[in-house]
């Protein structure tokens, strides 16, 4: 078939409108009420996700997140037809989540500009391993208001009364109902006088006199005592940076308020 002048080119400028058209369609995966929701829009919703390790790409996670975004754009377009978004209350909330946004983006640009070193982690680590120390000790304790019960305390126990009973009767203590067990612990996890106290111990000695802390005062056994059980550097090398890194961004925060002119 022959195309007449006039039709061959009516024929050519239809097929360059499609030819035209044709990107701008792919560029979308779906119109709401007329609303485009852009393809890189599911492209980036996708990486996210991807990135969090909480599903692969895929056709069906391609499709449920356009399903999602479609039904987002179908609710937001109601609360806008309802005037939702001029509420003082909503404006406030999407401020407080602009800032929370735009700060959080500085703060990774910080991180990604400071990195921890490896040899902050390892100093970090030594300092962890010095204040812990190379044992550990399983202690009971009886902790009580006034030095005149602890005193009492320790009498019963000479005269042959069970620790773990005089703990559960009279500790004021959460560990009382456990006989005042406190389970295996590195000295650095007690307050300084009840540390001293309790490695000055031998195994199964209890203290002489009470043991006076700001909680009040304490009668202390020692049953048992171990090599502490300290992880390698590398099984801990992420947990360490990661607090490392978290008081780093604490330091940033702090020397910028220190800076602002606060009235």
């Amino acid at each position: 078939m022959i195309l007449k002048p006039a039709r061959l080119s009516l024929a050519l400028s239809l097929a360059m409108t499609a030819f035209v058209a044709a990107p701008a369609i792919a560029q979308n995966v779906a119109t709401v009420n007329g609303k485009a929701i852009p393809a890189a829009k599911v492209d980036q919703l996708v990486k996210q996700v991807v990135a969090q390790g909480r599903a692969t790409d895929s056709p069906q996670l391609r499709e449920a997140i356009k399903k999602d975004l479609i039904g987002r754009e179908v609710l937001i377009q109601e609360a806008d037809k309802q005037g939702i978004g001029g509420r003082a209350e909503v404006k406030a909330a999407i401020d407080n989540a602009r800032q929370s946004i735009i700060i959080n983006a500085m703060l990774a640009d910080y991180v990604k500009k400071n990195p921890i070193k490896d040899a902050d982690i390892k100093a970090e680590y030594d300092k962890y391993k010095a204040a812990v120390g190379d044992k550990e000790y399983h202690a009971r304790h009886i902790l009580v208001p006034t030095e005149d019960e602890a005193k009492a305390i320790i009498t019963k126990l000479k005269g042959g009364a069970k620790f773990e009973e005089l703990a559960k009767a009279q500790s004021k203590d959460g560990s009382a109902q456990n006989g005042g067990d406190l389970d295996w612990a590195s000295p650095a996890n007690y307050v300084p006088e009840f540390s001293k106290a309790m490695t000055a111990l031998q195994k199964g000695a209890i203290t002489d006199t009470p043991v006076k802390t700001q909680y009040g005062f304490h009668v202390i056994k020692l049953e048992d005592v171990r090599q502490a059980k300290i992880p390698a550097l590398d099984e801990v090398k992420q947990q360490v940076a990661e607090q490392l890194q978290q008081r780093q961004l604490a330091q940033y925060r702090e020397s910028l308020v220190k800076k602002a002119k606060i009235q």
